[in-house]
């Protein structure tokens, strides 16, 4: 057997950039890196080594520079994916709450934190973690339960079977997620004589899980028997790149379609059996569909609360559930008919079975009167008042083509862009299994180094801007040209409302309501052009549009500052659907006691079983 002497990390390197997708592209991409003691001598020696065969990208901020490698898999439909690392300690432990961000939206990311010695000679060493009881852990155990794959690496020749099983996670339909690889800092430097047939290139191939054929005639003779069937379109619709599937299949079969957050733009918003999002910042369309719905086809959804109406959404006496997901932990949920399949194949599947069978037609004007009223939420505003997210979309809606691709993950935005914002296929990116706060900036790049070749519309509150902005330093620093629209409402004006509508009074979300000294008067025009983007306050809603429309010519980020009403309202009328937030049983105010019976009545519509 011929083997070639190299460090551990040099082993990782050069395994990473040989293994490939099907279309002969690296799987890892590249590595995002932020060096310190963990990682600069052992990965980063490497990384310099390996150039452009596995490229390395600088970040501000380990959490969002996570945040931008999730959002490339995400737009790569997790065909493709980068790599994160860090040094041990703060540089690690930054890095959960991406893991964690990954995990619950089912997105792979490479995780590489650097760790303690596994030689234990020198310890303590700086930042590291000292449990009194376990002398194994480290602060990286902290990955554990955020990972689909954890391992810590304190030999070199661990990489053997830690490197396959790290990429076959990534690659596995059903559980694909973040991997963690811990990697002790020593050992990274360590020599070991490596088999060389380790470092030939490989291909791997996302499979297609074929259906039972039992299961598929169950949902099929369900199919035949409703009357009201409706679609949940699901992100699985997506990553299985099965929307021509859906389109297809809901055409023929004439059952209508509603979108969750992750779904959305699985078919684009002008196709005729797309009744628009469903849930608690669902349409009146989608919401009147599913409420009378005898047959609830979930296809590569979790039925997360939001599209659930946290269960109280689906109202019919007698109707069924039927849930087609990968992942059988998802198909069985609820007491759902599961179909654990590939939603490409199963759609197929099922079509052949039902032939030329429809179901009753829905009710087109649903369709038409929540499109007009659309467009009239995101209408121009005609007076001086500041305007709201319904008619900032309508403005960024109208300065955009086709090709544009709205994306945000926290705030008011997510539910309004769901509900207003009509997009082409694939123009929409939403972080909303998470709903992290930071997301949107790093995630802007990270979704337009995957997809170049679209328009990138960034929305994001000036709370979500405070919490992490700096990657976009590095966006202006690699020319990744996107366009920030950024509403300031001088604090957290979502979570004011829920507050109010809960039956608290207005406390510490808007800088007004909060034990300060002095309220911050903050540029953000001054702070974006500081990082090197091109910034600008939008005078009014014309202003903007002309905004939006000028950034397309630039090669770099531009920040697009338009003021809000925190007490306004997104400014989409009555849409949407009751969501289970514990309001406190008992309480001194009317207020309080209002907000308490309505939570019982919403509580008294909730379905938890079939």
């Amino acid at each position: 057997m011929n083997t070639v002497r190299l460090t551990a990390a040099q082993a990782m390197v050069k395994w990473l950039a040989a293994q490939m997708t099907e279309e002969r592209e690296r799987f890892v991409d590249g590595v995002w890196a932020i060096f310190g003691h963990g990682n600069v001598a052992g990965l980063g020696e490497a990384l310099q080594k390996a150039g452009n065969g596995l490229p390395t990208w600088r970040g501000q901020n380990e959490q969002t520079m996570a945040h931008a490698a999730i959002a490339y898999a995400k737009a790569k439909k997790r065909r493709q994916v980068q790599a994160v690392t860090s040094s041990i300690g703060p540089g690690a432990t930054n890095m959960v709450t991406a893991a964690a961000l990954a995990h619950v939206n089912r997105l792979p990311v490479l995780f590489i934190p650097g760790d303690v010695f596994a030689n234990r000679r020198p310890d303590p060493v700086l930042q590291q973690i000292e449990d009194f009881d376990d002398g194994t852990v480290s602060a990286n155990d902290c990955f554990r339960p955020v990972s689909r794959y954890f391992d810590r690496i304190t030999r070199p020749e661990q990489l053997l079977t830690a490197l396959p099983r790290a990429l076959r996670v990534m690659t596995d339909p059903a559980n694909c997620g973040p991997v963690t690889l811990s990697f002790c800092q020593d050992v990274q430097a360590e020599a070991h004589d490596w088999p060389e047939e380790f470092f030939e290139s490989k291909i791997w191939r996302i499979r297609r899980p074929v259906p039972d054929a039992r299961d598929v005639e169950d949902v099929a003779v369900l199919i035949r028997a409703a009357k009201n069937p409706v679609i949940v379109a699901g992100g699985g619709v997506i990553y299985s790149g099965a929307e021509k599937d859906l389109a297809e299949f809901a055409t023929r079969h004439a059952i209508p379609v509603i979108e969750t957050q992750a779904g959305k733009s699985a078919l684009a918003q002008n196709h005729p059996m797309n009744f628009g999002a469903a849930g608690v910042d669902g349409s009146a369309a989608a919401n009147a569909l599913a409420r009378k719905a005898d047959l609830v086809i979930g296809i590569g959804t979790r039925f997360q609360d939001f599209t659930t109406g946290s269960w109280s959404l689906f109202q019919a006496k007698d109707r069924r559930l039927v849930s087609i997901n990968v992942q059988a932990y998802d198909a069985d949920k609820h007491g759902a008919l599961g179909l654990v399949a590939d939603a490409k194949v199963a759609l197929g599947a099922l079509s052949e079975h039902l032939g030329q069978h429809r179901a009753p037609a829905p009710d087109v004007t649903l369709r038409a009167e929540w499109l007009a009223a659309v467009d009239r939420h995101c209408a121009a505003p005609s007076g001086e008042d500041l305007p709201t997210d319904a008619q900032v979309i309508g403005a960024v809606q109208r300065a955009t083509g086709e090709n544009a691709i709205a994306m945000c993950a926290a705030g008011t935005m997510p539910g309004a862009l769901k509900l207003l914002w009509q997009p082409s296929q694939g123009g929409y990116h939403m972080e909303y299994g998470y709903s992290c706060m930071g997301y949107e900036i790093a995630g802007a790049m990270g979704l337009k180094l995957a997809r170049p070749d679209r328009e990138v519309i960034c929305f994001v509150g000036d709370g979500s801007y405070m919490m992490a902005n700096s990657e976009l330093a590095t966006a202006v620093m690699r020319k990744v040209p996107f366009t920030v629209v950024l509403t300031d409402n001088r604090g957290y004006g979502c979570i004011n409302r829920l507050q109010q509508g809960t039956g608290g009074e207005a406390f510490n979300n808007l800088y007004r309501d909060c034990n300060v000294e002095q309220q911050p008067e903050i540029d953000f025009v001054a702070h974006a052009a500081s990082m090197g983007a091109h910034a600008v306050k939008a005078k009014n809603i014309a202003d903007l549009e002309a905004q939006v429309a000028a950034a397309r010519g630039r090669d770099i980020p531009t920040v697009i500052v338009v003021d809000s009403d925190p007490t306004n309202g997104p400014g989409f009328g009555d849409a949407g659907n009751w969501w289970d937030v514990a309001v406190p049983e008992v309480g001194t105010t009317d207020k309080l006691k209002q907000a308490y019976a309505r939570y019982l009545e919403g509580a008294a519509g909730q379905r938890l079983v079939n």
